[in-house]
């Protein structure tokens, strides 16, 4: 039978492990973020946006369970002020490589003029300069914060609050007259929150594949809603808007064969929880 300093131990040891794990992952997206700052400032490829806005959202849902830890706010100011700042930048960019794709090229090609002032000014804006700013000193509110006895059993608060993100998931998807806007951000909260800490095991391979199709059939469906809103008002997506339509209602049909499986593996996986 272990001695009541022991088991004290084990529980420090516990915590000092998850706020490891935490501060390690600060410091990955940190340097991510930064390797994705000079890839737009000198314009080396397509993607360079497009990996900022992954790593700016793997950086949120590892934030979210620590909500009321000194800094955690700031940081999701800044980044949700960075998010605003890049979405239209992003979506103009995957409209452009549609178009392109289906041989409008003049039309795609419109909509990437100027990429490179594009860039450079996410490069150096302020949004991206306060997130990196915030980020830099995290850890050590982090630290101070734990020697305050502020981290006090910190597994279990992100856990607790990571199986509040199930279960409302899991209601979203009971409700037949379901958001799809709605569910895509869910599902996109669990999956992302599941990988930020794969520690406490709140999805097994098969819900993340279905959380990870999901998601995409989702995708799927809102680019092309999007794109048939804009056609209302630009002429050159007009050609496009036939073979949109389809695709939406394919993609309605095939998110809706999808949510029926997450919703089936999460009521196996999760009933009672």
């Amino acid at each position: 039978v272990r001695s009541r300093r022991q088991r004290q131990m084990c529980i420090r040891d516990s915590m000092s492990a998850m706020l490891d794990h935490v501060v390690a992952q600060i410091l990955t997206l940190q340097v991510r973020l930064l390797a994705c700052r000079e890839r737009l400032a000198a314009n080396t490829d397509s993607e360079a946006l497009h990996d900022l806005r992954i790593t700016l959202r793997r950086l949120r849902s590892l934030l979210r369970p620590l909500r009321g830890l000194p800094g955690v706010e700031q940081l999701e100011d800044a980044a949700r002020s960075l998010g605003t700042l890049t979405t239209p930048l992003r979506d103009r960019e995957v409209l452009a490589a549609e178009l392109i794709g289906r041989g409008h090229a003049a039309a795609g090609q419109r909509r990437l003029e100027g990429r490179d002032r594009t860039f450079a000014s996410v490069a150096t804006s302020p949004q991206l300069a306060r997130v990196l700013a915030i980020l830099d000193a995290f850890p050590l509110f982090l630290r101070a914060a734990d020697r305050e006895g502020l981290v006090k059993s910190l597994g279990k608060r992100i856990d607790k609050r990571l199986v509040k993100q199930w279960r409302k998931l899991h209601k979203a998807l009971q409700d037949p007259a379901h958001d799809r806007h709605r569910l895509r951000l869910l599902i996109k909260r669990a999956r992302y929150g599941d990988e930020a800490y794969p520690q406490l095991d709140h999805a097994g391979k098969k819900l993340q594949r279905l959380l990870k199709k999901a998601q995409g059939n989702l995708g799927d469906w809102h680019d092309r809603l999007q794109w048939l809103l804009q056609a209302r008002d630009h002429a050159d997506l007009l050609p496009c808007k036939a073979g949109w339509e389809q695709e939406l209602h394919e993609a309605e049909r095939q998110s809706d064969v999808t949510l029926d499986a997450l919703q089936e593996a999460l009521a196996r996986r999760y009933h009672g929880k």
